[in-house]
């Protein structure tokens, strides 16, 4: 049996038809169903569903033997272990900063300078303002990152955008683009040994159909 992680929301709605042109085809929808082991047509295929920060351990672990996973989350949390064959370019969005309406951000980060800055992504966030020689104090959020700046908890956040419509209800404007991230693909390098013909012609099926979507 082959396991697959997978995370409920953007990502699993942009991979069903990666894995139907793959001939995969996921039996249970997890928005109407609790179940948290979900079937295909696969015989020898199943998908798990899992918090989407949690799909790399799962597959370093051996708890699955593949997953989609955002690079957001492979860098923030390091991917030691983990196969990386395929950026699957789904669920694309970008990392970016963002700051008030009205805030200063170009005299905020002049060399020397010192920024307090609220995200979910500490290292990425550190390391991108380290190369700027910028000096900033982090402070770690988990949700509604928008209202770090709106009550002055932090001059700017690093946080995912996608359309920026939520910055701009919120009053807020995206000022730097740090990097794009896309989902890929992630193998337990045991898991590919041991069973190495069904995930290899998996990886390949995959590889076709993202090739094609692009394509298209």
């Amino acid at each position: 049996m082959i396991t697959l992680a997978l995370s409920k929301g953007r990502i699993f709605d942009d991979i069903l038809p990666l894995l139907k042109s793959a001939g995969i085809e996921v039996l249970d929808d997890p928005e109407k169903s609790r179940k948290l082991i979900l079937d295909t047509n696969q015989p020898g295929l199943r998908v798990v569903l899992v918090r989407a920060t949690d799909v790399p351990t799962y597959v370093q672990y051996g708890g699955a033997d593949l997953g989609v996973v955002g690079k957001d989350t492979l860098l923030e949390s390091g991917s030691l272990g983990l196969y990386q064959p395929l950026d699957l370019q789904i669920a694309k969005c970008r990392i970016s900063v963002a700051v008030r309406q009205g805030f200063d951000y170009g005299a905020a980060v002049r060399q020397g300078s010192r920024l307090k800055v609220a995200t979910k992504y500490v290292a990425i966030a550190r390391d991108f303002f380290a190369t700027k020689g910028v000096h900033v104090d982090l402070i770690k959020l988990y949700g509604s990152m928008e209202l770090a700046p709106l009550t002055g908890l932090a001059d700017a956040i690093v946080d995912l955008v996608s359309t920026g419509s939520t910055l701009k209800a919120n009053h807020l404007v995206e000022v730097e683009r740090i990097m794009d991230i896309s989902s890929h693909l992630v193998v337990n390098q045991i898991a590919l040994k041991l069973n190495y013909a069904p995930i290899r012609k998996m990886i390949d099926a995959l590889a076709l159909a993202s090739a094609g979507a692009v394509a298209r």
